[in-house]
C-alpha cells in the first residue's frame, strides 16, 4: 500500500491489516500526525518536559510537516496504558520508562536501568555500539514496537526515607516505591515493592501508603516535595545508575514511514537523549544545596554492609531473569559483557580522572 493512498487531506483514516483493523495516522502528500502518549506529568521537570520538547523538536525541525500531538499521562489514557495504547495502534509514540513493561518481558528493564547496571554514557555505548540497540529492537517487535532511545536522568538517587536506614535489615518490612528490577531487590531484603507513576507518589508517602520512594534525583524530587513526609535522602541508588527514557513507535507506523522521516525521527530522539542529561546534571547540585539548607533534608550514604547485600540480592534477581526466557538470557549476557568492558574503560578514565581532580581541589 502507497503512504499516499492510507490518507489524504490530514483527515484520520484505516488500516485493514492481517491483524484486523488498526486506527492510522494521517501520512499523506508527505505529511505526517503523530498522536504521542507519555508516563509523566505535563510540564512535570525533565522527564515531562524532554517528552514535550522532543515532540515539539520533531515538529518544528520537519517545519511541521511531522505534527505530534502531545498527552501527557491521564490526558488520553493512564500512564502505565501508554505500552498498550502505541503497540494496539491507537496513538503512534509513547515516551517512558521502559522497566515499566517489566511485566509483560524482564528483558525490558535492561533498556532503562538495571541494579549495578551501565550509568549514562556506558548505556549509550552498548545501545550504539553494543549490540543494545538491535536486542532492545528485537524484544520490542514482538509487541509490535520499534524504540529509540529518547533521554536520560542520569545516576539517580537511593531513595526517602521516614528513618534510617543502617542496615539492610532496615528494609524488612518497609514498603517503598521502587520499580523495575531494582524493586525486586528490595524484595529480597524483605521490602513490599510498589510501583507508583510519578503523579501518584507524595499522595501515598504522605497518607503512609508507603514508607519510602525513589524517584530520580534532587532536581525532580524537590518539586514533588517528598521532604514534607521524609527527611532521610539516601545515596547512591543501586536500581538505575543510568535511566534511560524510551520514546516507542508502533512498528507498522515506523515500517510505512520514508527512511527520511525514520532519520528525523531518530536525530530529535537522539538530541533529546543528550539534552536531557545535560539538564538534569545543570540542576541537580543546586537542587540538592537547596533541599539540605532549606528543607532540612538529611542527607545520607548507604553503608557498604548495606550495599554488599544489595549486590547478593542482585545477583539473585539477575539469576531468576536469565531462566524466564532465552530472549530474557540473551539480553543480560550482552549487557554484563558491556559492563565488564566498557566499565574497565571507564574505571581507568572518567573514574579516575574525577576522583584525583577532586581530591586535588577538594571538592
Amino acid at each position: 500500500m502507497k503512504r499516499r493512498d492510507v490518507l489524504k487531506g490530514g483527515v484520520a483514516a484505516t488500516l485493514a491489516t492481517g491483524a484486523g483493523i488498526v486506527s492510522a495516522p494521517a501520512i499523506a502528500q508527505n505529511r505526517v500526525e503523530i498522536t504521542m502518549v507519555s508516563t509523566w506529568p505535563r510540564d512535570f521537570p525533565g522527564l515531562g518536559t524532554g517528552a514535550q520538547r522532543f515532540a515539539e523538536n520533531l515538529t518544528s525541525m520537519t517545519d511541521g510537516r511531522i505534527k505530534v500531538n502531545y498527552f501527557a499521562a491521564g490526558e488520553r489514557v493512564k500512564a502505565f496504558d501508554s505500552f498498550d495504547e502505541v503497540a494496539s495502534g491507537n496513538a503512534q509514540m509513547y515516551h517512558a520508562a521502559d522497566y515499566y513493561w517489566k511485566g509483560k518481558h524482564p528483558g525490558f528493564a535492561y533498556f532503562t536501568g538495571v541494579p549495578f547496571g551501565l550509568t549514562c554514557s556506558e548505556i549509550n555505548a552498548w545501545m550504539r555500539f553494543g549490540g543494545g540497540q538491535e536486542l532492545h529492537d528485537e524484544l520490542a517487535a514482538e509487541y509490535g514496537l520499534k524504540p529509540l532511545p529518547c533521554g536520560n536522568t542520569g545516576v539517580q538517587m537511593g531513595g526517602w526515607f521516614r528513618k534510617e536506614i543502617r542496615s539492610a535489615a532496615d528494609f524488612k518490612g518497609l514498603k517503598m516505591r521502587m520499580p523495575g528490577l531494582g524493586g525486586d531487590v528490595i524484595a529480597k531484603l524483605g521490602a513490599s515493592s510498589v510501583t507508583l507513576p510519578g503523579g501518584q507518589i507524595y499522595e501515598n508517602l504522605v497518607s503512609g501508603a508507603i514508607d519510602a520512594t525513589e524517584w530520580v534525583g534532587p532536581w525532580n524530587d524537590s518539586f514533588l516535595k517528598f521532604y514534607e513526609a521524609a527527611k532521610f535522602y539516601y545515596y547512591p541508588g543501586m536500581h538505575e545508575p543510568g535511566s534511560q527514557l524510551t520514546v516507542g513507535i508502533n512498528k507498522k507506523f515506523w515500517d510505512r514511514l520514508s527512511k527520511t522521516d525514520q532519520q528525523i525521527i531518530a536525530a530529535a530522539a537522539e538530541m533529546e537523549n543528550s539534552i536531557m542529561m545535560s539538564e538534569y546534571n545543570a540542576k541537580n547540585g543546586a537542587a540538592l544545596a537547596s533541599l539540605i539548607r532549606d528543607q532540612g533534608v538529611k542527607l545520607k550514604s548507604f553503608s557498604d554492609d548495606t550495599y554488599d547485600a544489595f549486590g547478593d540480592a542482585a545477583a539473585d534477581v539477575f539469576a531468576e531473569v536469565i531462566q524466564h526466557s532465552p530472549m530474557a538470557k540473551k539480553i543480560h549476557e550482552s549487557f554484563l559483557k558491556s559492563r565488564t568492558e566498557v566499565g574497565s574503560w571507564i574505571k581507568i578514565s572518567d573514574q579516575a580522572y574525577v576522583a584525583q581532580r577532586n581530591r586535588v581541589l577538594g571538592l
